[in-house]
């Protein structure tokens, strides 16, 4: 008998969880969220990292800022984690480390630590992760993978990022030291960032068409 969840079973868990109405900008992004999440849980080559929790929560914050009324938005992340049955907590705890650890050390350092030049002894649990990817021929590669080794760089070193050629050469070594495809990471940050824009002047056009609205329903009250 197949007991594997079905994606109509986590999101009917999610709606169950998080009754509230979401704002129709940000319900693709929840739900596509939600999707890649349960997709991956179910796969028999996936399995839970911290950067893996860094690449979900900066994702989830990144395109739910703004989101409103704010009190939601945990409620959504944590639906979210639990209707494909993962510990929200793990993930926010996970991520807050990673952040606190890739602040605390030189861009270089951190470069050479995930290309798996020198070892990571300022965290053992995160040196044992990189060890594990790059000695797994069968690790399943995820964009919230990808974008979880981005997120680490721009807590490191901003200005880094912003600068194609570093950029480059940093993506570079870290995929070649993991075994992970150099391509398939760029082109996912690449996507990242695009949606990441795309969503940015949705917001605007919304709130450019908000504003429209109260300025017409003033002069009418006024009229």
């Amino acid at each position: 008998m197949n007991n594997v969840r079905t994606v109509s079973d986590t999101k009917r868990t999610f709606y169950t969880l998080h009754t509230r109405p979401i704002n129709t900008i940000y319900r693709r992004v929840v739900e596509e969220l939600m999707v890649e999440m349960h997709l991956l849980s179910v796969n028999v080559d996936f399995s839970y990292d911290a950067i893996y929790a860094l690449g979900v929560v900066t994702t989830f914050d990144r395109f739910m800022d703004g989101y409103q009324p704010e009190q939601d938005k945990e409620s959504i992340f944590l639906a979210i984690c639990q209707a494909v049955e993962q510990d929200p907590q793990s993930y926010r705890q996970d991520a807050s480390r990673l952040q606190t650890l890739a602040a605390s050390l030189p861009a270089k350092d951190l470069i050479t630590s995930l290309s798996q030049a020198s070892p990571l002894n300022q965290d053992a649990d995160l040196q044992k992760q990189l060890e594990a990817v790059a000695a797994n021929s069968n690790f399943k590669y995820s964009r919230l993978f990808g974008v979880g080794l981005f997120a680490l760089l721009v807590q490191s070193d901003p200005e880094l990022v912003k600068n194609d050629e570093q950029r480059a050469e940093a993506l570079k070594a870290i995929s070649n030291g993991l075994h992970i495809s150099e391509d398939k990471l760029i082109k996912d940050l690449e996507l990242y960032s695009s949606n990441l824009e795309k969503m940015a002047q949705a917001l605007i056009v919304m709130a450019d068409i908000l504003t429209a609205d109260r300025k017409k329903r003033d002069a009418l009250k006024q009229a």
